[in-house]
């Protein structure tokens, strides 16, 4: 039997999703390729699992399915700081999101789909206080996976990512997710530049292949991720797989 990609990160109704998880396992393996579910586990997503209770109900309806048990944390907010370790331990992997980034000397983290960027703020500035956050996410969550590493406010998003992810940024940010053992996800929806890929890869941060799917013609849609990868030399079962890898251990 060929080796069978995993998307690793995909939604159901659950969170924002537009399918129940039978719904997407039968999407995601009419594409090919093997189901996972990772919902939004986060008290500032609209829709998300918000409470440690919502958490043990979720699992409880993922293991009726033959699906990978993942979970999407948002960095900035307290929730995944609550799952108790035995909770954490019953998800195959866990993936942490920079949806929201620290500013110097602003309370608030400006969220990655906020309207109106802040007045005056520099894109380069704002670069450096983003990476600051990425340095900390890898230092303070114990998660297997970033998801959309490049994912950047509604504001920067017709720049090139090219420029605003530095060569130099690219190294420390390579550098923190090698230090922790965190993934690199190479997202279908937000789509990574080649050279960052190739940097992760060759640094030796494990890759992993995500949908971010949502709708019934996005869950299991990973064929750019897959080129990418084949693309600069990775082999199918070099990528992530929490079945192969294991999980870090849920330490807080």
């Amino acid at each position: 039997m060929s080796w069978q990609p995993l998307d690793c990160h995909a939604h159901t109704t659950m969170s924002d999703g537009a399918l129940d998880v039978a719904e997407l396992v039968t999407a995601v393996r009419g594409r090919g390729v093997r189901p996972s579910v990772a919902d939004h586990i986060s008290r500032d997503v609209t829709g998300a699992i918000a409470s440690v209770d919502g958490v043990r109900d979720y699992l409880d309806t993922l293991d009726r399915f033959p699906v990978a048990r993942g979970g999407e944390f948002c960095w900035h907010d307290s929730l995944w700081r609550e799952i108790p370790a035995d909770l954490a331990g019953r998800f195959t992997h866990h993936i942490g999101s920079l949806h929201a980034v620290y500013l110097p000397g602003v309370e608030r983290p400006l969220n990655m789909f906020a309207r109106r960027f802040p007045e005056g703020l520099d894109p380069q500035a704002y670069m450096d206080a983003h990476l600051a956050s990425l340095e900390r996410f890898a230092r303070e969550m114990p998660v297997d996976i970033l998801a959309h590493p490049t994912l950047l406010p509604l504001s920067l998003r017709d720049h090139p990512l090219e420029e605003l992810w530095t060569e130099a940024r690219e190294e420390r940010a390579v550098e923190a997710l090698h230090r922790a053992g965190i993934a690199f996800e190479v997202s279908s929806r937000y789509r990574p530049h080649v050279r960052f890929v190739r940097r992760a890869f060759e640094r030796g941060v494990r890759l992993s292949l995500g949908s971010d799917g949502h709708q019934p013609d996005q869950v299991g849609d990973i064929s750019f991720s897959i080129a990418l990868t084949r693309s600069i030399g990775v082999t199918d079962d070099q990528l992530y797989d929490p079945a192969l890898h294991g999980s870090r251990s849920w330490r807080v």
